[in-house]
C-alpha cells in the first residue's frame, strides 16, 4: 500500500473523530435526546469514513491548487466546501431516519455546515503541516533547507 493511502487513512481516522464528536454533541442538543445523539454519531462513522477516504482519493488526483511551494490555503478551502456539501448530505438523511424527524436532520446538517467547516479547516491546515506519507514533499523541504543553509 502506498503512503499516501496511509496518509489518507489516518486524515480519514483523525477527522472522523472530530466529526463525530461533533455530530452526537449536535444531534443531543437540537433532538434533545443524548440517545438519538449517539445512534447518529456512530451511523455516520461507517458511511462518513468511506465518503471521508473517496474526497481524499479525488482531492489526491485533482493537481488544483498545488504551488511549488506546497498547498494552497484556496485548496485547503475548496477541500472544505465540497466535503461539507458531501457530509452535510449524509447527516441530514442519517438524522432524518434515524430521528424519524426531517426537521431534526435538516437542523443537525444546518449546524453542521458552520461548526465542521470550521473544525474541517483547522484539521487541513494540522495535516499540512505533518508529512506523513508524503514523501516527495520531505525531500522538496531538505532541498529547500540545504539550499537556504548553502547561500548563508
Amino acid at each position: 500500500m502506498g503512503k499516501s493511502y496511509k496518509r489518507h487513512i489516518a486524515k480519514s481516522i483523525t477527522w472522523r473523530v472530530i466529526g463525530t464528536a461533533d455530530t452526537i454533541l449536535l444531534a443531543w442538543l437540537i433532538s434533545g435526546d443524548p440517545l438519538t445523539g449517539l445512534q447518529i454519531g456512530f451511523a455516520e462513522v461507517v458511511t462518513k469514513m468511506v465518503l471521508y477516504y473517496l474526497h481524499e482519493r479525488v482531492w489526491f488526483k485533482i493537481r488544483a491548487g498545488i504551488t511549488k511551494n506546497g498547498d494552497s490555503k484556496k485548496r485547503h478551502i475548496a477541500k472544505t466546501v465540497t466535503w461539507r456539501i458531501v457530509g452535510t448530505i449524509d447527516t441530514m438523511i442519517l438524522a432524518w431516519v434515524i430521528s424519524g424527524n426531517p426537521l431534526v436532520g435538516l437542523k443537525v446538517g444546518g449546524a453542521e455546515v458552520i461548526t465542521k467547516m470550521i473544525l474541517y479547516y483547522f484539521h487541513e491546515r494540522g495535516w499540512y503541516k505533518i508529512d506523513y506519507g508524503l514523501k516527495k514533499r520531505r525531500e522538496r523541504k531538505r532541498e529547500l533547507q540545504e539550499q537556504t543553509a548553502n547561500n548563508y
